[in-house]
C-alpha cells in the first residue's frame, strides 16, 4: 500500500513528472506506445481551500509510454470508505476487500509484528548526563523489537522512541493496546505537529497507566487534522535494581486518514474467509496458512501447530515432562486417587518409538480432612461451619464455650478441591488461547502451577476476600492492622521463572507486593492489611518471560502449601478465642462478649477489660492477659490509646554525676537528605533521596516518598468513590524514614525530576538510647567520625518488618543524633563514607544528624562566676559559659550583679597586722640570740687568756657563765671583731703548728681535764 502520509507532498512531484515526461519523449524523436492500466496508477492532489482535489495518473516508469489519462476531479477530501472496503481509484468508488485481506476504511491498523512495519522508526537517544570518567555503555543496540504478535521495548536505561508519522485529512484518533507491568521503565506517549511542536496533552494522555503482570490496557487520544508525529517513548531507570520488564505494544489503530487505496493482506497464520473483512483471524491449532490466505490448511499427519502458526512442526515422542498428576475429587466413599493428564495442547506423539506412555492412575486413598472451619457432611464434600461454631476439619462443628468467640478467617491446608472463593486461570502475553486451561491444579497437600499452553504463560490463582472485621477481643488493639494473610510456598525452576504475590483492592488496580525469582526452598510469607475493603489476593507464576516456540521449562512449577487469612468478614472458624465479658455491675451482665476500649486488655482471670499500665502498648495480635501490654522502649512514651510508643522529641540521660536533658523539638519536622549523584552502566544520572521524620507525629509515620509517575496515573486512576487522594497515598511509601530514587530533570530530557522506586525503611520506632544495641538492632559507631566532645550520641532505633527477597528479617535504621554547637539548630544529616548509599548490605541503614539542638539543655554546671575588682566601693560578679559550650537553651546565664566593698578589705587588714607581729617577733628573737652570742664570746676569751698564762687547760663543766654570774671586767680581753667560727679555726691552726701536743691546766673550781690532741 502507498502510504497516505506522503499525500501532502507527493502530488507536487507528480505534476513536475507529467510536464517533463512528454518533453523528453518529443526531444528523443521517438514514438512511445500508448499507456495501459498496468503502466500507471492514480493519486490525489493536495486538497485546496475549498476541500476539493484532483485525480491524476502517475506513470510507474516515466518516458516508457504515452497517452496518460487526463486529470479528473476527485472525490471530496472528507470522503472515506467503511471498514472492509477500499477506494478503487479507477472508478473512485468503494470496493470490498477480497478474501485473505482486510481494511479499516478510513483507518490504519498495525497488528503484525514480524518486522517493524513501513513508516515506523526506532530511535535510541543518549543521555545528557554522563559519568565523570566516561565509563558507560552505548545505547546503539537499544530498540523496539518485533516479537510476532507484539512489539517489545528496551529493557535497559536508554531512552528509546518509536516514531510514526501520519497525515490526517480530518480529525481522528489513535489507540493502542499495551502491557506495562514495571514502573522502573517510564512509558510516555505524546504527539507533535509537523513543526515538531508538542501538542497540548494532559498528564492523563501523556503518562501511561501501569498494568498488572499479564494484563493488557488500552490507551487512546484524539488527533488533529494535518501531520501528526506519534511518539512511544520508554526510559529505564535501573539504579540498583534488576533488569526491568519491557513494555509490550500491539494492535495500533489510527482513524482519520482520507482514504485507503488498497487492502491489507492477512499475515501468515491468519486468514479472512469472506470478502469485505475488517480484520483477519488466527488459524486454529493444528492448521496453518500463508500470506493473504482465505482459509487454513490442516497439518500433515504427526505434525502440529499452535494457534496462528504459519507452518507445522513434527510431533516429538512423548516424554515425562509432557504429563502431570492431579487428584480426583472425593467420591461418595470419601476416597481419592492421583491420575495423570497430558499437557495441553498435546504436541507429543505417544505412538512414536521411545515414547513414554501415560502412567496408570495411582492407588485409591482416603480423602484428606476438611480445611479448618469446615466439616465433612456426606463423606464427599466439605461444608462451612454455621455462624458461632468452629471445627478443625476433623470433627463436627461445635459452639464456642462461654466467654469465648470464634476466630474467623480462611485457613486452607488441604487441596483436594479448589475452594469456592478461589479461581484459577491462564493468560498468555501473545494472547493465545490458554484462557480455558487451569492455571493451577490441586494435589492433596498442596496446590501447584499447571502446565499452561506455553512457557511464557501467566498461571494465575486468585482468592477473593469480601472484607475484614476486627473481632471484639482485638478491638483494643488499634495498631492499624485489620487483617493479615500468610502463605507457605516453594518454587522449583530450571529457567528464569518468577513468582508474584499481588493485591487488588476493590478491583481498582493490581499491585505487586513481592516477587521471587528462580528456585526457592519452602518458606513462609505474610502481608498485613490496613484497609478494610474487599480485596483480591493473586498468585501468578511465569516460567520465562521470553516467547518460545517449544516447551523447555514445563517441569518448572510452584507449590502453595497453605493459605491463612485472619479477621475475614463472613469467614469460618477453626477455634475460639477468649473475649471480654460485660462488667458485673452492668445491667447487661452475662457471658456475652463485648469489645474492650482502645488500650485495654482482657484480664486472664476475670475476662474483664483492664487498661494497660502506663508506658506499655498493645503491640501483638492478641489482647488476652497482662503480657499483651508490651513495655515501650527506652526514651519513648505511649499514646492515650496504648496503641503505639513514640518519642516526644525529648530525652534524658544520666552521664557521670549529672543528668543530661535534651529537647529535640527543632528536629521534629521532616528533613530531607540527597546523596551524591551516581551513574548506571548506561550513564543514567540518579540520586538517592531520604525523607526522615525523627519523632513522627505521636508515633504516626510522617515521612512520605511518592512516585511522581504514579501521581500522574492516579489523577485518572481514581477508585469508584472518586478518591484520587487515596489512590496517591496508596502508591506512596510512608514511614519514619523512606527512600526514593530521583532522576534529575536534565538527566533524561524530562521537564520535571522523576521520582521512582520509593520504599519505606522504618515503620516502627523501637526507642532512643545512648547504648549501641536495642532489640536486635545495632548502631555501628565506627561508621562515622569519632565523637570528640563529652556528650554521648543519642541513637534512635527503627525497624521495618516487611520481608524482602534480600532482607529476610526486614530492614532496620539507626539515626545517631550528635551534639555539635557549630551546626545550626536544624543541623546536617550525613551517611557513612564507607557506605555512600546509607547502607552497606541493603538491610541496615545508618544516619548521623549533627545539630546544635542535639546538645543537652544548659544547667548550673555549664557556667562559672568571676568577681571583679572593687572600684569605688562596688564589686561586680560575672557569669561565663564553660568552654567549649556544649549545651543549648535550658538555664540562662545569671545577670551581672554588684555588691558594696571597701578599698582595704578585712583580709588585707588581717594580713598586714599578722606581718607586723611577725616582724616584731623576729626582731626580738634576733636581739635575744645576739646577746647570747656575746656571752659565749666573752667566756671563750677568758678561757684563751687563762690558757696562755698557765699553759694548761682547767677542767670546766661549762665555758659559759652561770646565769647569775657577771663577767669580770678585769679579765676581759678585747680582740678584733672576729666571728666565733674564725676564732675556733685560728686556735686549731695554732696547735697544728706545734711539734707535740701538751696539756694545759686551767684554773677551775673542778679538777677535770680537757685534752686536745
Amino acid at each position: 500500500m502507498r502510504e497516505p502520509a506522503w499525500a501532502s507532498w507527493f502530488p507536487r512531484c507528480l505534476l513536475v513528472l507529467l510536464i517533463i515526461a512528454p518533453f523528453r519523449a518529443t526531444c528523443a524523436g521517438t514514438t512511445l506506445p500508448p499507456c495501459d492500466e498496468m503502466d500507471y496508477y492514480y493519486q490525489y492532489t493536495e486538497c485546496d481551500n475549498t476541500g476539493s482535489r484532483w485525480r491524476v495518473a502517475i506513470p510507474l516508469n516515466p518516458g516508457t509510454c504515452s497517452g496518460l489519462p487526463p486529470p479528473s476531479r476527485g472525490t471530496d477530501c472528507s470522503f472515506s470508505c467503511s471498514a472492509g472496503n477500499f477506494l478503487e481509484m479507477s472508478s473512485q468508488s468503494c470496493t470490498p476487500c477480497a478474501a485473505g485481506s482486510y481494511s479499516l476504511g478510513s483507518g490504519l491498523r498495525f497488528d503484525q509484528w514480524d518486522a517493524l512495519p513501513a513508516g515506523f522508526i526506532s530511535i535510541a537517544s543518549f543521555l545528557d548526563a554522563r559519568p565523570p570518567d566516561g565509563d558507560f555503555q552505548a545505547c546503539s543496540n537499544s530498540t523496539w523489537t518485533p516479537r510476532g504478535v507484539y512489539l517489545e521495548s528496551n529493557r535497559d536505561e536508554c531512552t528509546v522512541s518509536l516514531v510514526y508519522v501520519v497525515h490526517l485529512e480530518k480529525r481522528g484518533s489513535v489507540s493502542f493496546t499495551y502491557q506495562y507491568p514495571d514502573s522502573n521503565i517510564f512509558f510516555q506517549f505524546y504527539v507533535q505537529n509537523e513543526q515538531c511542536q508538542e501538542m497540548s496533552q494532559s498528564d492523563e494522555q501523556k503518562w501511561i497507566e501501569v498494568t498488572g503482570d499479564g494484563e493488557w490496557g488500552t490507551h487512546a487520544i484524539n488527533l488533529w487534522a494535518g501531520t501528526n508525529i506519534l511518539y512511544w517513548r520508554t526510559t529505564g531507570i535501573l539504579a540498583g535494581v534488576k533488569m526491568a520488564k519491557p513494555v509490550l505494544l500491539k494492535d495500533i489503530k489510527i482513524e482519520g486518514v482520507a482514504y485507503t487505496s488498497e487492502c491489507f493482506p492477512c499475515r501468515p497464520g491468519w486468514y479472512s474467509a469472506s470478502a469485505g473483512s475488517s480484520s483477519c483471524r488466527p488459524c486454529p491449532a493444528d492448521t496453518f496458512s500463508g500470506k493473504s490466505s482465505a482459509s487454513c490448511a490442516a497439518c500433515p499427519e504427526n505434525h502440529y501447530s499452535l494457534e496462528g502458526w504459519a507452518a507445522c512442526k513434527s510431533r516429538p515422542p512423548c516424554a515425562e515432562e509432557d504429563y502431570f498428576p492431579i487428584h480426583t475429587p472425593c467420591d461418595s466413599k470419601g476416597k481419592t486417587q492421583a491420575v495423570y493428564r497430558w499437557v495441553e495442547p498435546k504436541i507429543c506423539d505417544e505412538n512414536a518409538t521411545s515414547a513414554v506412555a501415560l502412567p496408570a492412575a495411582g492407588p485409591v486413598k482416603p480423602c484428606p480432612p476438611c480445611n479448618p472451619g469446615f466439616y465433612n457432611s456426606n463423606d464427599s464434600t466439605c461444608s462451612p461451619c454455621p455462624t458461632g461454631t468452629r471445627s478443625d476439619g476433623t470433627y463436627v462443628c461445635t459452639r464456642c464455650p462461654s466467654g469465648t468467640e470464634p476466630v474467623l478467617g480462611y485457613e486452607y491446608r488441604w487441596w483436594n478441591v479448589l475452594p469456592s472463593n478461589m479461581k484459577t486461570s491462564c493468560f498468555n502475553v501473545g494472547n493465545s488461547k490458554c484462557d480455558g486451561m487451569n492455571g493451577w491444579e490441586v494435589a492433596g497437600d498442596h496446590v501447584r502451577s499447571g502446565a499452561g499452553s506455553s512457557d511464557n504463560d501467566y498461571l494465575i490463582l486468585s482468592l477473593q476476600v469480601p472484607g475484614f472485621k476486627v473481632p471484639a477481643s482485638l478491638s483494643g488493639v488499634s495498631g492499624g492492622e485489620v487483617g493479615r494473610i500468610a502463605f507457605e510456598f516453594e518454587t522449583v525452576c530450571a529457567g528464569d521463572c518468577e513468582f508474584y504475590f499481588m493485591t487488588d483492592v476493590r478491583s481498582k488496580s493490581t499491585t505487586v507486593v513481592e516477587s521471587w525469582e528462580g528456585s526457592k526452598g519452602r518458606q513462609s510469607y505474610s502481608h498485613s492489611v490496613s484497609r478494610n475493603d474487599s480485596v483480591t489476593f493473586t498468585w501468578a507464576f511465569q516460567r520465562t518471560n521470553r516467547a518460545l516456540d517449544v516447551r523447555r521449562y514445563v517441569g518448572d512449577n510452584v507449590k502453595l502449601f497453605s493459605v491463612h487469612v485472619t479477621n475475614v468478614l463472613g469467614g469460618v472458624a477453626s477455634g475460639c478465642r477468649a473475649c471480654a465479658l460485660v462488667p458485673e455491675n452492668s445491667r447487661r451482665a452475662g457471658s456475652s462478649c463485648v469489645p474492650c476500649p482502645p488500650g485495654f486488655y482482657i484480664h486472664a482471670e476475670t475476662n474483664r477489660c483492664e487498661e494497660c499500665p502506663a508506658g506499655t502498648h498493645l503491640a501483638g495480635r492478641h489482647a488476652y492477659g497482662r503480657e499483651a501490654c508490651v513495655p515501650c522502649g527506652p526514651g519513648s512514651v505511649t499514646n492515650r490509646e496504648h496503641s503505639r510508643c513514640y518519642s516526644d522529641c525529648s530525652f534524658s540521660h544520666t552521664h557521670g554525676n549529672r543528668t543530661l536533658t535534651y529537647d529535640l523539638g527543632a528536629l521534629s519536622d521532616v528533613a530531607s537528605l540527597t546523596l551524591e549523584p551516581g551513574f548506571t552502566t548506561k550513564g543514567t544520572k540518579y540520586l538517592h533521596l531520604f525523607n526522615i521524620s525523627l519523632c513522627g507525629h505521636q508515633g504516626r509515620r510522617a515521612a512520605v516518598c511518592r512516585n511522581n509517575l504514579t501521581d500522574f496515573n492516579s489523577v485518572f486512576s481514581k477508585d469508584r468513590r472518586g478518591d484520587a487522594g487515596a489512590a496517591r497515598l496508596a502508591d506512596a511509601a510512608e514511614g519514619f524514614i523512606c527512600q526514593s530514587t530521583i532522576v534529575p530533570a536534565d538527566g533524561r530530557g524530562f521537564r520535571t525530576p522523576i521520582s521512582s522506586q520509593s520504599v519505606g525503611l522504618a515503620d516502627t520506632f523501637l526507642g532512643a538510647t545512648v547504648e549501641r544495641f536495642l532489640d536486635g538492632v545495632s548502631a555501628d559507631a565506627e561508621l562515622f567520625p569519632e565523637n570528640t566532645n563529652n556528650i554521648p550520641d543519642v541513637n534512635f532505633f527503627y525497624r521495618s518488618p516487611r520481608v524482602t527477597a534480600s532482607c529476610d528479617r526486614g530492614r532496620s535504621s539507626v539515626i545517631a543524633v550528635r551534639c555539635n554547637p557549630r551546626k545550626s539548630e536544624r543541623g546536617e544529616l550525613s551517611v557513612p563514607s564507607s557506605c555512600p548509599a546509607g547502607t552497606c548490605d541493603g538491610c541496615a541503614f545508618h544516619f548521623l544528624w549533627e545539630s546544635a539542638s542535639a546538645c543537652p539543655l544548659c544547667t548550673r554546671d555549664d557556667y562559672h562566676q568571676l568577681d571583679g575588682a572593687c572600684k569605688g566601693g562596688t564589686q561586680e560578679t560575672f557569669s561565663l559559659w564553660n568552654e567549649p559550650k556544649l549545651c543549648i537553651k535550658g538555664v540562662p546565664l545569671p545577670p551581672r550583679s554588684s555588691a558594696p566593698c571597701e578599698s582595704v578589705t578585712l583580709r588585707l587588714k588581717l594580713g598586714v597586722g599578722g606581718g607586723v607581729i611577725l616582724a616584731v617577733l623576729l626582731v626580738a628573737l634576733t636581739c635575744y640570740f645576739w646577746k647570747k652570742n656575746k656571752r659565749l664570746e666573752y667566756k671563750y676569751s677568758r678561757m684563751v687568756m687563762s690558757a696562755n698564762k698557765e699553759r694548761e687547760l682547767p677542767a670546766a663543766d661549762s665555758c659559759g657563765l652561770d646565769e647569775d654570774e657577771d663577767p669580770d671586767p678585769d679579765d676581759a680581753v678585747y680582740t678584733r671583731e672576729s666571728s666565733l667560727l674564725g676564732k675556733l679555726r685560728a686556735i686549731a691552726n695554732k696547735h697544728e703548728g706545734e711539734d707535740s701536743s701538751e696539756s694545759v691546766q686551767l684554773n677551775s673550781s673542778r679538777a677535770d681535764r680537757w685534752v686536745l690532741g
